[in-house]
């Protein structure tokens, strides 16, 4: 029964080996023109002279460069860029499409002869408004003529109707009073008698 115990530690022995490590040269990657995908960063180079250290009286500074960096690599998103793999290109070169409004507009026969019927038709329809302008202005000043005609009218149909009520008490104040007297002296030199035959 012991023997069984040593034949799992045979098995776990048998599985302890190595694997051997083996490396397999690879193709160097091809270098892409970082120039049309990424714009490079700005380094800057400073000559400094000796200085004392601001924050150390007892450092001095021999003469030395400083590389500062003034602008980090970004992302270009400019259009009709293309990058190259080595001699191949790896987006296309074609114009990407642009805003309407800077195209120039296609020009052909047909788009041309629609382009003057419509020039045509804003001079018409140019022309049509300043003739009803004008007729508006004419229909204006005849309405407000109407207007001041029309009060006159009414301030003398007031006038007239006031006149006739004024007629009116007049001859109800003629018909209520006597009739006047005839005269009894006379103005002439004539006598009364003369006139009899």
């Amino acid at each position: 029964m012991k023997i069984l115990h040593f034949i799992p530690l045979m098995f776990l022995t048998a599985c302890s080996t190595t694997p051997k490590l083996t490396l397999r040269p690879q193709q160097p990657s091809q270098a892409v023109d970082n120039s049309a995908v990424r714009f490079p960063e700005i380094v800057r180079a400073y000559h400094v002279g000796r200085y004392a250290d601001p924050n150390d009286d007892l450092v001095m500074h021999e003469e030395h460069v400083v590389y500062r960096v003034e602008e980090n690599t970004r992302w270009d998103l400019r259009p009709l860029r293309a990058a190259t793999i080595g001699s191949t290109v790896i987006f296309p070169t074609e114009p990407a499409p642009c805003d309407a409004a800077f195209n120039p507009l296609p020009v052909n026969d047909a788009v041309l002869a629609e382009v003057n019927a419509q020039k045509l038709a804003t001079v018409q329809i140019m022309l049509e408004a300043r003739t009803l302008s004008a007729a508006l202005a004419q229909f204006q000043t005849a309405l407000q003529q109407t207007k001041t005609n029309l009060q006159e009218t009414a301030v003398l149909r007031a006038a007239v109707i006031q006149m006739k009520k004024r007629l009116d008490t007049l001859e109800a104040a003629q018909e209520q009073s006597p009739p006047p007297l005839p005269p009894s002296n006379s103005t002439t030199n004539e006598s009364s008698d003369s006139l009899s035959p």
